[in-house]
């Protein structure tokens, strides 16, 4: 059940990066996450600079795989008392999947493509905003990045005895 409330957490970190994104900028403070050719129509469009776009790149970045590299791990080794490899990468794994799951299905399926709260003005010819090629590659990285993220992150802990 801990592990639940946990990804529940995590999943509330990723959606609290996305509504101060958003609601600071609307959909253009986030550009960063959609595909190149969008950007550079907002780029054009006179909606951001490519500097605005690197410089909330590097932050949403920081706000989302801090959380991921740190937190999880402080989660299951600190909170949970998770001792060797098995024990810790099985409780990150759970909690990372949630995670994945909810911005797979929730932010990118739901809101993303669901819903008009990431439509830009002047690039609705650019729709899907998310791609079948993006798509591959970020259920890959969920289903198979973050088993590997977490197995290593497991590894290098029972280096330090945890």
């Amino acid at each position: 059940m801990i592990l639940i409330v946990e990804g529940m957490a995590m999943c509330l970190i990723i959606l609290m990066v996305c509504v101060v994104g958003i609601a600071t900028d609307g959909p253009v403070g986030l550009v960063n996450f959609y595909e190149e050719d969008v950007r550079q129509r907002v780029v054009e469009l006179g909606l951001t600079t490519p500097e605005k776009i690197n410089r909330r790149a590097m932050i949403s970045g920081i706000a989302v795989f801090i959380p991921m590299l740190i937190l999880i791990p402080y989660m299951v080794y600190g909170l949970n008392g998770a001792a060797g490899f098995r024990q810790g990468f099985a409780q990150m794994l759970v909690i990372g999947m949630i995670y994945g799951l909810f911005d797979r299905f929730f932010i990118d399926w739901y809101w993303v493509e669901r819903t008009n709260a990431w439509n830009i003005p002047g690039t609705e010819d650019l729709k899907p905003y998310i791609p079948t090629k993006t798509k591959i590659r970020k259920w890959t990285g969920t289903l198979v990045g973050f088993p590997l993220l977490f197995a290593l992150i497991a590894w290098v802990m029972t280096l330090f005895g945890k």
